[in-house]
């Protein structure tokens, strides 16, 4: 759990089953990682719409207690759904952990 920032305020008990969560939408419908910036993530999930509104919950819980994570959901033009996630300079580092934890799961390798 090296990846969670210092400033989250989700409940020690509560991160690793967050981490699954991710972990589980990773393995699942992840098709490209790409790290344009230090500071910016993008991840292009399945299109399907399960897909976008389990993706939906998950950003709108993780920026609730991690305010240093900004997401942005859109729509690619072949249907894929693309997340990005921008962080402040200073927590590259953070964008780190998270883009070694999607590949790891996509890998099907551990996180």
């Amino acid at each position: 759990m090296t990846w969670v920032p210092a400033e989250c305020t989700l409940p020690s008990e509560e991160r690793p089953l967050r981490a699954a969560e991710f972990d589980e939408l990773f393995a699942a419908a992840l098709r490209e990682l790409a790290r344009p910036e230090p500071t910016l993530l993008r991840l292009t999930l399945d299109g399907a719409d399960a897909v976008a509104t389990a993706t939906r919950d998950l950003v709108t819980r993780e920026s609730a207690c991690c305010s240093l994570f900004d997401f942005t959901l859109t729509r690619t033009p072949d249907g894929a759904l693309q997340v990005e996630v921008r962080v402040p300079a200073d927590r590259a580092d953070v964008l780190d952990g998270l883009a070694a934890r999607a590949a790891a799961a996509t890998a099907g390798g551990p996180p």
